[in-house]
């Protein structure tokens, strides 16, 4: 006959050797998941990278910079009249956009009016152009709370004093056009920076760096 304790030992070490067994799987999966997690915390800073990219190749070297801004006189969303001389002395952002209530220039305009705190900080006032007319303008500011001005620059003349007014391609059709572009314009009444071609996507945020430079 085997005795009771006997029994008691086998049994007790069988489960001990269970134990282990179950230890080492559990420090098996532990140590796959934590490399897991610094696998994910390696491949994050690769995002924000690009993002800086974007922003920074959005940058144009334009034949327009160091240069006097052109001047105009237009009116705008409420139909008064807006001239470069009544901005004398004071920095904005002159930004071109195609069409009112278009899904890229909402986007952008919206893009403005959420970070309008900044530039007003900076002390730089923000102007939209497009060839629509004042009553256009009204609809869209009012539709989107829109804070900044909006020019209607019907005749094209100041869209073409800056060369934004282009021929355009898309999808095998040619015709004349705004090509999305936005200056800053400082104090001194000179073009600071330049964007043109411009993507919608971080471009705001690209401007605000250049602004706060």
């Amino acid at each position: 006959m085997v005795s009771k304790k006997k029994v008691s030992r086998s049994s007790g070490s069988t489960a001990a050797s269970k134990g282990s067994a179950t230890k080492k799987v559990a420090k098996k999966v532990a140590t796959k998941k934590t490399s897991s997690k610094k696998v994910a915390s390696k491949k994050a800073p690769a995002k924000k990278a690009a993002q800086k990219k974007v922003a920074v190749k959005e940058q144009s070297a334009s034949p327009l910079l160091g240069k006097k801004a052109p001047s105009f006189r237009l009116p705008d969303q409420n139909g008064a009249i807006v001239s470069s001389a009544s901005l004398k002395g004071e920095p904005y952002v002159l930004y071109f956009y195609p069409k009112d209530n278009t899904p890229g220039c909402t986007t952008e305009a919206c893009d403005f009016r959420d970070n309008i705190e900044s530039f007003e900080e900076l002390g730089v006032r923000v102007i939209g152009v497009s060839p629509d007319s004042s009553a256009s303008h009204s609809k869209f500011s009012e539709k989107h709370e829109l804070p900044f001005t909006l020019l209607a620059d019907t005749e094209k003349t100041l869209s073409e004093a800056y060369g934004v007014w282009a021929l355009k391609k898309n999808y095998g059709r040619e015709y004349m056009g705004i090509v999305r572009s936005t200056y800053l314009i400082g104090k001194d009444g000179k073009i600071q920076a330049a964007w043109e071609k411009v993507r919608v996507k971080e471009h705001v945020a690209a401007i605000l760096a250049e602004a706060e430079k």
